[in-house]
């Protein structure tokens, strides 16, 4: 189908639905579903109306201008009309492409950040931290709820791995591009020769899903409890408050032990391992979708070195869209808007192409 004859059917379609929702209805879950079909519509169907419009009136143009090839003062008339419409349709359809991209289901949701250090020792732990603090100060900047979910800390501060729940408007959609490698370039504190060290630590983005959109099956998790260990007075050498739940298909396996109550520990172990396990089957479907694109914007992978945070030159650069910003400073105290808008709209770009495809 053509994208002027699915524009058609969609107009006939948002008619066909309000003529319907005007009427009587027996059925309440009917109304409903046609409701939110008339709002997901809502967005663009006034655009999807004036293309058509002009659209239309461009091919009634074209085949005027056919038939007043006699008449030069016409001729000119008509070629200037028809300029000025197809450049209206031109740019109504750009728009309308954009607005007709499908919306990712997650891109509501709050969000499960994870940082983890990487290679580099004790620097890749401080560079773990330091990201740590990236994402909370650029949630303060957005309004968001940043609620530490469990910390496990190395020696000097720096930071063997770290969990937070961030909560608010679309936040998921907003720092989906943020899982990764990231990779800095700093000369450490500890260095006597200036020489510049690069260490890595691990982004990742996980869409925090209830138990009612995706429940894990009791019979696949082995759910064991253990004493604490760490930082939090004798009292951690008590009591069996720690858990650790292993999620069997996976392998995979979360340990939360800052809580001081087994049941708050189990209730966030389950959140983190919900994510996690949701996570992994994301991944493996973005993963089909995106095999035969040339840009890997969208996957998540993890293997992927997707920016450098290089201090000696003040620069940062996300090689996916090849973006260099010379303002270091201001995106480690938060400021990531501009980095996060840049991969909206090249993922924007993919996904439009891949739809003309």
């Amino acid at each position: 189908m053509s994208f002027e004859a699915r524009i058609s059917s969609l107009v006939a379609r948002y008619k066909e639905l309000k003529d319907e929702i005007s009427k009587p209805f027996e059925n309440q879950e009917e109304y409903i579903k046609i409701s939110k079909e008339i709002a997901e519509m809502d967005d663009y169907i006034g655009l999807a109306e004036a293309f058509k419009k002009d659209f239309d009136e461009l091919q009634n143009l074209s085949e005027l201008l056919k038939n007043t090839h006699n008449d030069s003062e016409m001729s000119d008339m008509i070629a200037d009309e028809l300029h000025t419409v197809r450049s209206r349709v031109e740019s109504e359809k750009e728009e309308l492409k954009l607005l007709l991209v499908p919306k990712d289901p997650n891109d509501s949701k709050n969000v499960i950040l994870e940082v983890r250090a990487g290679t580099g020792g004790d620097e890749a732990g401080l560079f773990a931290r330091d990201l740590f603090r990236m994402y909370q100060r650029f949630a303060e900047i957005k309004n968001w709820k940043f609620e530490v979910m469990y910390i496990n800390e190395n020696d000097f501060g720096s930071l063997r791995e770290a969990a937070a729940n961030i909560s608010g408007k679309n936040v998921y959609s907003t720092l989906k591009f943020e899982s990764g490698v990231h990779r800095v370039q700093r000369v450490p504190l500890t260095e006597a020769s200036g020489r510049i060290h690069t260490s890595t630590a691990t982004v990742a983005i996980m869409p925090e899903v209830e138990e009612v959109d995706f429940e894990l099956d009791p019979k696949d998790l082995r759910i064991e409890v253990m004493r604490a260990s760490g930082a939090g007075g004798q009292h951690v050498n008590r009591t069996e408050s720690a858990v650790r739940i292993t999620h069997i298909p996976t392998n995979i396996v979360v340990v939360q032990q800052d809580e001081r109550s087994q049941h708050m520990n189990k209730a966030k172990a389950m959140r983190i391992l919900r994510a996690r396990v949701y996570d992994l089957e994301l991944q493996k479907r973005n993963d089909e979708i995106a095999s035969d694109r040339r840009s890997k914007i969208g996957t998540g992978e993890r293997s992927e070195r997707i920016r450098t945070y290089n201090f000696p030159q003040g620069r940062v650069t996300d090689h996916r869209i090849n973006l260099t910003l010379y303002k270091i400073d201001q995106i480690m105290n938060g400021e990531l808007q501009e980095l996060v808008d840049a991969l909206r709209i090249e993922n924007l770009k993919e996904l439009v192409h891949d739809t003309d495809d």
